[in-house]
């Protein structure tokens, strides 16, 4: 009976996110990538809706709805999304991974931690490994932040997207679209 007694003392001192979820608050979380067109001329790009969580153990997951794509431009919307990403057929894409949720806990309101950390994306019927450093941030008891410290260059031809790109540049009559694009996060995540 002690050794029981003992165990729920331990269980009790123990933060709270070692024992729920964290969830993805879509509203506070935003991902962009920049599309470079002529060598020369950049647009931001984003997606209005992500879903997430960090699960106790930290294990990471996101999930992108690409019909969200917004690029400021409506008939670029259309475009992007029938002929680059192929929302007919793939409507989302995923990205996986592990944070250090110990490392969170000990953080104090204010306070971050860096880290590089190991993802999965799995975009078009492909997915790749790529790094990310990123700033973990805690933003009160319940809520957190996590950030790219620096963009992740993502490959299209990586993830079979390259023809997509071509489509584009025909289109719209442009001499080149790169297939290489910066992405940045900053997603919260709340208890």
């Amino acid at each position: 009976m002690k050794k029981i007694s003992l165990v729920m003392l331990m269980l009790l001192g123990l933060s709270p996110c070692v024992f729920a979820d964290w969830e993805l608050l879509n509203d506070e979380s935003s991902l962009h990538y920049v599309s470079i067109k002529n060598s020369k001329a950049g647009e931001i790009n984003s997606f209005k809706t992500l879903a997430g969580s960090v699960s106790d153990n930290g294990t990471v997951s996101l999930t992108i709805d690409l019909t969200s794509l917004e690029t400021n431009i409506p008939i670029r919307n259309e475009r992007m999304q029938d002929m680059l990403f192929q929302v007919g057929e793939f409507a989302e894409a995923h990205i996986s991974g592990m944070v250090d949720l110990a490392r969170v806990s000990k953080l104090e309101v204010g306070e971050t931690y860096r880290d590089s950390i190991t993802l999965k994306l799995s975009l078009h019927g492909a997915a790749k490994d790529v790094t990310s450093g990123v700033q973990i941030t805690k933003l009160a008891h319940d809520k957190m932040l996590v950030s790219s410290l620096e963009p992740v260059l993502v490959n299209a031809e990586d993830y079979g997207l390259a023809e997509g790109i071509e489509a584009l540049r025909v289109v719209a009559s442009l001499p080149i679209i790169s297939t290489v694009v910066p992405v940045t996060y900053s997603l919260v995540f709340e208890q």
